[in-house]
């Protein structure tokens, strides 16, 4: 089986631009990071900010093709929400695992989003045993 490509032939310019939006992380990505990060939940490695394609991944763990994005308010309006399912669409057809939670639901109930990511890992671990 071919491994998966690491950054889905991302441009230089989604790294540049992954590289500037590490330095300016939100509250909820901050919160987050500091859960995931150095293996923190479960030793699993997460990423932050990752190149995938013509778009970056608020988290991203390779090792289950995870992708982890969190949503502001601005994800509410109509027109966001029919980018964010073309968006979660490309990145699914690419393999990738889409996980969407909102900035509220990390500020207020970090623990439930935890589980919900561990729960998720679960699932795609079966499902990676069951295509060996």
């Amino acid at each position: 089986m071919k491994k998966p490509e690491l950054n889905y032939n991302a441009s230089p310019e989604i790294f540049r631009r992954a590289k500037e939006l590490r330095k300016n992380m939100t509250s909820a990505e901050v919160i987050l990071w500091e859960k995931l990060r150095l293996g923190r939940l479960n030793d699993l490695k997460f990423r932050r900010q990752h190149p995938a394609d013509k778009f970056i991944l608020d988290f991203y763990c390779h090792q289950f093709k995870l992708g982890i994005e969190l949503d502001g308010g601005i994800h509410e309006d109509k027109f966001q929400k029919e980018r964010d399912i073309g968006r979660t669409e490309r990145l699914e057809s690419l393999g990738i695992h889409i996980l969407r939670f909102s900035n509220e639901e990390v500020l207020k109930a970090t623990n439930t989003v935890l589980t919900k990511i561990l729960n998720e890992i679960e699932v795609l671990r079966k499902t990676l045993k069951e295509e060996k």
